[in-house]
């Protein structure tokens, strides 16, 4: 009887792998890989997905201050502190304004942001360095030196503003004490501040455009304005979409503005959801606070789902 094996035997006996190799072996990276992983998973568990499951659980709950020493002592109450939340009118008030600032201030920051960014790419050829750290430089500024420096801008009676107001005979405000101008001004400092860091991120897209698009759209005729409306911003469509989804969730959680320069006021026109919030956790409402936070959550999470049905790319 002859052992010579055929030449689909042979094949099939070199295909087969040795009994448990690749296995023990994929099985050997998988534990490497757990264990490499494991102090990320603990510190994620403890102070992450810990604390969030624990506060949405919060928010079905009365639990108050008073309430620490005996978590488990307290009872449930169901929907009831996201009703009372949306009940509560200085809660609608910081609803309307945290709206407010998010409708206004966001479109004017991408502008100023994109007008930026083309400056410094097609206009501002020397010392373009400078410029791009002097637009960056507030994003990483403490919000208490921006305070001081706003404070002294906006001043009504020394201030930069007024004094220019009334230059040409205009007697300006009191900025920060008006029901009127208040909001806008927090909005004109935000802008301020944030604009840098979205021109940042339009320059890189601009810079990633062939040259030669803009090239071709010259030679058909197009104005400098119809290459810019019609070849070079749906090319930035994906740039737009990541800077106007992280510039909204930004605004929406806005808190330091009012906290730092109006504490909310004059007459809660600029307080805003998370600082709300932060007062009703410093007044023991536990629960209510927690509700509505994730009342905010769930906005930001609507509002970013639309934002990317309008500029995904089609």
């Amino acid at each position: 009887m002859s052992s010579t094996l055929t030449e689909p035997q042979a094949q099939a006996v070199r295909r087969t792998p040795p009994p448990g190799g690749p296995r023990r072996r994929l099985t050997r990276e998988t534990a490497a890989a757990w264990i490499l992983a494991l102090p990320f998973v603990v510190l994620f568990l403890a102070f992450t997905a810990g604390p969030v499951l624990g506060s949405l659980g919060m928010s079905f709950t009365d639990i108050r201050q008073r309430d620490l020493r005996t978590p488990f002592a307290v009872d449930g109450v169901g929907f009831g502190n996201y009703v009372k939340a949306l009940q509560d009118e200085t809660f609608q008030k910081a609803a309307f304004n945290t709206g407010y600032f998010v409708v206004i201030g966001v479109p004017v920051t991408l502008v100023v942001a994109l007008a930026a960014a083309v400056l410094l790419d097609r206009g501002i050829k020397r010392f373009q360095g400078l410029f791009k750290v002097g637009y960056y430089l507030p994003v990483v500024t403490s919000i208490v030196a921006i305070a001081v420096i706003w404070r002294f801008v906006l001043s009504p009676d020394n201030g930069l503003v007024n004094t220019v107001l009334g230059w040409v005979g205009i007697d300006g405000p009191n900025w920060l004490a008006s029901k009127t101008w208040a909001m806008p001004s927090l909005i004109a400092m935000a802008v301020w501040r944030n604009f840098g860091s979205a021109m940042i991120i339009f320059l890189a897209g601009l810079q990633g455009i062939p040259q030669s698009v803009e090239e071709a759209g010259e030679i058909d005729g197009a104005t400098a304005w119809q290459r810019f409306r019609y070849l070079i911003l749906p090319l930035l469509r994906p740039t737009v979409l990541f800077t106007s989804v992280t510039t909204g969730i930004g605004y929406l959680q806005f808190f330091e503005e009012p906290f730092v320069m109006t504490q909310g006021g004059p007459l809660n026109s600029t307080i805003s959801v998370s600082m709300y919030t932060y007062q009703q956790f410093g007044f023991g409402n536990y629960g209510l606070a927690t509700s509505m936070a994730y009342i905010l959550f769930v906005v930001i999470a609507v509002v970013t789902f639309i934002q990317f049905r309008l500029l995904r790319e089609k």
